[in-house]
């Protein structure tokens, strides 16, 4: 698939642009601070609807502005379709798709990207939270419904936080343990469908980020140090998982169902009530869980080395690109490729490998400062930016 035209209206530092765009590979270059990046940040917004820089979208609108627009032409094969998306600085985000009214998150799986950027060295450096977000953005991204059972725990484990607060400070009370056990049933069993599409995940993930590590690091087989990735639940280390296991036990494969994962998180909530209650926070679940990344026989996480983490950081990145090709029907389903700034980062070596590894994409969309560091075997359309413009 690739992106033929992208128009913005009030986007960042852009007041209005309308670009045209091709197959192959597209650079935006221009210096720091001129809006490359807020480029390719607004077609990874239409993707996923998120960015990759903040959290919140208040950021995204131009100053002053109430509102901001991203609109896109996304070819797939012979299919055309437009994507647009409203953000609004008050009130509800709107959405359409060719002119059509509809609910934003009917954007998802539209368009499909995979990202690159400096920022995804928090993946391997940074908090459990960046990679609790980088799995879930890639159940979205491959199977939309996953966007609705985020939503759905994020909404219960806010309302049952909210009353296990409640009984910290007014007390517990035979009503309010009761009105918990219903929160306790709703959070089990959303939580019990993430939780379950993390575990497949990371299973599918692991041999392609081994695979991935290996070519990117460029180490010889003596000296390279292998990868490997685990997910790391909070009931591991909770009430439920302190009273032992027993040899009749299920075969690992089917701890991995949501209805056994449910009925863990239910025995943890039951165990652990009083001291969640004394917290005054929910403290099991997909919220509290980790994915731990393995370098040889140490955590990536605090030992690897810059050049070690860069690596594993493209390495997930990569992975989720073969998954998706996995899922594709024929190359014109293949993500759109996104580089932000992210050859400056790397070491001549490396940037030739990751450009072997993603030029075989439909679109290849790259942001630099400078040309020279881009690889040969990339090399494409250039696009010049300015501050508030772009041309050719």
């Amino acid at each position: 698939m690739y992106v033929s035209q992208l128009a913005l209206g009030d986007f960042r530092s852009y007041s209005a642009v309308d670009l045209k765009l091709a197959p192959g590979t597209t650079i935006f270059v221009g210096a720091n601070g001129l809006g490359k990046t807020n480029l390719v940040e607004a077609i990874g917004y239409l993707a996923t609807l998120g960015s990759h820089r903040v959290s919140s979208d208040v950021p995204l609108v131009r100053a002053e502005q109430e509102a901001a627009i991203i609109r896109a032409q996304v070819f797939r094969g012979e299919r055309t379709a437009v994507l647009e998306v409203q953000i609004n600085v008050k009130g509800s985000n709107k959405a359409r798709i060719n002119r059509n009214v509809v609910k934003p998150r009917e954007l998802l799986g539209m368009l499909t990207t995979v990202l690159f950027a400096p920022e995804d060295l928090a993946l391997v450096k940074g908090d459990p939270g960046e990679r609790r977000r980088f799995l879930d953005d890639l159940l979205v991204a491959r199977s939309p419904r996953f966007a609705a059972v985020r939503s759905d725990y994020e909404r219960v484990l806010k309302q049952r936080n909210a009353l296990l607060k409640s009984a910290r400070i007014g007390g517990s009370s035979e009503s309010k343990s009761a009105t918990l056990d219903v929160w306790d049933h709703h959070l089990s069993q959303a939580g019990a469908q993430l939780l379950a599409g993390r575990l497949r995940l990371v299973d599918e993930l692991r041999p392609h980020v081994a695979s991935a590590y290996a070519h990117v690091s460029g180490e010889s087989a003596p000296q390279r140090r292998l990868t490997d990735i685990r997910y790391r639940k909070s009931t591991e280390s909770g009430p439920a998982d302190q009273a032992g296991s027993n040899p009749g036990d299920p075969p690992a494969e089917a701890t991995q169902t949501a209805e056994y994962l449910a009925v863990e998180l239910a025995e943890a909530y039951r165990l652990g009530r009083q001291q969640e209650i004394d917290r005054g926070n929910s403290l099991f679940g997909p919220h509290r869980d980790d994915l731990e990344l393995q370098l040889g026989n140490i955590p990536a996480k605090g030992y690897a080395s810059h050049g070690e983490s860069w690596s594993y950081a493209l390495a997930l990145r990569l992975a989720s690109f073969e998954l998706h090709k996995a899922d594709a029907f024929g190359k014109e389903n293949w993500p759109v490729l996104i580089l932000d700034d992210v050859f400056a980062e790397l070491d001549v070596h490396r940037r030739a490998r990751l450009a072997g590894m993603v030029a075989t994409a439909e679109q290849v969309l790259i942001t630099a400062a400078v040309e020279d560091d881009i690889p040969a075997v990339l090399a494409g359309e250039r696009v010049q930016v300015q501050y508030g413009a772009v041309g050719p």
